[in-house]
């Protein structure tokens, strides 16, 4: 690696800023992660004009402290759906779809669509049918920066953009026309009982804990949201919370329910009431069986995460050279 190299990485990332801002995304959350995907430091919504100030100060800081620069856009015109670790068969048909296609390591490649009228189980159905990545957070890594992972010591590749197209948006039915979306699953019927009648909930579970203990995504290199927002529904209705105010929650505490709104966090707490229904009423869910779920308040060891203080991007840059993120 060396700083000539990864120079001309600026043009890429404003390239994709523009992108971005063809959708009407005038702002994104900034992020560092360290070589095992640990966070660094954490700047939210940091405008289009800020960061293609402070890019080239970025990407030098990001390169030589081994640092992944990483970006999340906050709304658009329509929803944006990452699809990540996409395969080479589905390549081509994402392609005449996506606004952004980027790769990230030699043979992985990510997609941005623009979907118009799209909702949070839409968006699931089109990562599910097009074999992406099912629990992709909508964070991407800065084009031009290098990906800092283990397994690619010494040389670490370049993000690059492989097709960029915009502004581009497309239709549900486009993508359906695609063979990209899977077909709709039903929604179990939850039951009138709501929480648990035999008593009063006292605390809300933590949802910091089931984070933690969420399984890694199939990257392996951060935890499944999606399946940590899903036991805390499950924990929290068991313990006597009702799916609405277990819904209100979720979004008050689940980065990604907050991105994709109250019909994602209604539905992951429909399943979780109707998981719970299962147990209570006959039939008992996988791996859940008939016995109340441990209550992790009470005890055990999980460590609760530890996030770095915000810093804005100004001072964050401006030090770049001299001291460390967060």
């Amino acid at each position: 690696m060396s700083i000539e190299k990864h120079g001309p990485g600026v043009e890429q990332a404003w390239r994709m800023l523009e992108l971005f801002a063809g959708l009407d995304v005038h702002r994104f959350d900034l992020s560092w992660t360290d070589i095992d995907g640990h966070q660094q430091g954490f700047c939210p919504a940091q405008s289009v004009g800020t960061l293609r100030c402070w890019m080239p100060s970025l990407l030098r800081s990001a390169f030589q402290r081994r640092q992944n620069l990483i970006v999340r856009p906050k709304r658009a015109v329509a929803t944006l759906v990452q699809l990540d670790d996409v395969g080479e068969g589905v390549l081509a048909r994402v392609k005449s779809a996506a606004f952004l296609m980027l790769m990230t390591s030699g043979g992985n490649h990510q997609a941005w669509v623009a979907v118009q009228e799209c909702g949070p189980d839409f968006a699931r159905r089109l990562r599910k049918g097009s074999g992406a990545d099912p629990s992709a957070s909508g964070a991407t890594r800065v084009a031009g920066s290098l990906n800092f992972k283990r397994k690619y010591a010494p040389d670490f590749p370049t993000v690059q953009i492989l097709e960029a197209t915009s502004p581009r948006t497309i239709t549900r039915g486009a993508l359906e026309a695609l063979g990209l979306v899977a077909a709709p699953e039903p929604v179990p019927a939850v039951r009138a009982g709501r929480g648990d009648p035999r008593r009063r909930p006292k605390a809300w579970p933590s949802y910091e804990r089931c984070l933690q203990n969420a399984a890694p995504t199939h990257s392996g290199n951060r935890r499944d949201v999606s399946r940590a927002d899903f036991t805390f529904c499950l924990l929290a209705i068991d313990w006597g919370w009702s799916p609405g105010e277990t819904c209100e929650r979720l979004l008050e505490k689940s980065s990604k329910a907050r991105e994709n709104g109250e019909g994602y966090a209604w539905l992951t707490t429909q399943r979780a009431a109707a998981a719970v229904d299962r147990r209570r009423f006959g039939g008992s869910g996988p791996a859940l069986g008939r016995s109340r779920l441990p209550d992790f308040e009470k005890g055990g060891s999980y460590p609760y995460l530890q996030l770095k203080p915000k810093i804005p991007v100004q001072a964050q840059a401006a030090n770049t050279l001299s001291s460390t993120h967060g």
